[in-house]
């Protein structure tokens, strides 16, 4: 049974994508209006706001849906049913499913920093590339999770993307920390085979006119390739969410909330990313337990694997794989 069906909640729906946008052209249009350097410090400060909207977002949506609950005959009548009770287990779906895509979404940030130095954008205009990036990206998971909703309703469909989970993470695993090389890459190939390529960054312009010709510019090609790789990493992350909760509402909030604060943890984080080499392999066990989930567990534990205990591994392997990180990191200085 679906808590919050889209029939009955699309005005929450809704309100949630004008305040999306809302806090979008807020970033663009007034904080980012004028191309330049994001420093360590501004981003920190990005992340820790974007982080704590989420947090606020999560205790509204506990408050919104206990008195949802209370005021539904339909669901009090169901033996059992306990309205505060399913407030806090929906929370806590939302809580698992943000920090899920929040820990998965570091893989896009590694990406990030490939891209930007092999296109030689420079940093002040890294976070136009990012900002439409990611706008694109909103539309795209918007488009999964729609698809996912009905898909995840077939047990077929729920074995295969658990498989398919699995064998990502283990292919994660074993694939090592080195860096990606994209001259050979099928993207960044077909690119240049449709485009007509400007060389040169001429400023903040995704297009330029020469001789009457319009030549997209290496902004232009960076921003298509992170489109491209977001709709691959999405076919991981979204099936990952629905292995957490059924309920789309939680999926798409969680998801956006997630994706909202990309630019400013990349930003955060780039200039120490080579201290974290080891979170790959963090993320790759939390893509085989999330399979795991689909695949066998949550059939195990009656429907369910216990929300909380999923919170807690997870938040376990990425933990011990950051401070696996650090503590390597810091012997290799030493010797």
């Amino acid at each position: 049974m679906i808590l919050f069906p889209f029939a009955d909640y699309w005005t929450f729906y809704a309100g949630f994508i004008l305040f999306v946008l809302f806090v979008l052209a807020l970033d663009l249009g007034v904080f980012h209006k004028t191309a330049h350097e994001v420093s360590i410090k501004e981003s920190t400060i990005w992340t820790t706001v974007w982080i704590g909207l989420a947090l606020l977002f999560n205790l509204f949506f506990y408050q919104y849906a206990l008195w949802k609950f209370e005021n539904n005959a339909e669901l009090l009548a169901i033996p059992g049913f306990i309205p505060e009770a399913m407030a806090k287990q929906s929370a806590l779906e939302f809580l698992t499913g943000y920090v899920i895509e929040k820990s998965l979404a570091i893989d896009n940030i590694f990406i990030f920093a490939v891209v930007f130095s092999y296109f030689a954008i420079p940093r002040k205009y890294q976070h136009r590339v990012l900002f439409w990036g990611i706008l694109g990206a909103l539309v795209f998971r918007a488009i999964f999770i729609a698809l996912g909703s009905v898909l995840m309703e077939y047990k077929a469909v729920v074995i295969f993307f658990g498989v398919l989970l699995i064998l990502t993470g283990s292919k994660m695993f074993f694939a090592g920390t080195e860096t990606q090389d994209l001259e050979n890459n099928f993207i960044v190939k077909n690119l240049k085979k449709v485009f007509r390529i400007h060389p040169k960054i001429e400023g903040q312009n995704f297009f330029i006119k020469k001789d009457g010709l319009t030549y997209v510019t290496p902004l232009f090609l960076a921003l298509i390739f992170l489109e491209a790789t977001d709709i691959i990493f999405a076919v991981d992350s979204v099936p990952a969410i629905f292995a957490i909760t059924k309920e789309p509402l939680i999926v798409f909030t969680s998801n956006i909330f997630a994706i909202l604060g990309l630019r400013s943890m990349y930003f955060m984080l780039s200039g120490v990313m080579d201290k974290f080499a080891y979170i790959k392999y963090g993320l790759a066990a939390v893509l085989v337990f999330v399979g795991l989930k689909m695949v066998y567990l949550n059939e195990a534990f009656g429907g369910k694997f216990p929300i909380g205990i999923s919170l807690s591994i997870i938040l376990g392997l990425i933990g011990s794989s950051i401070l696996a990180s650090i503590i390597i990191d810091a012997r290799k200085k030493k010797s």
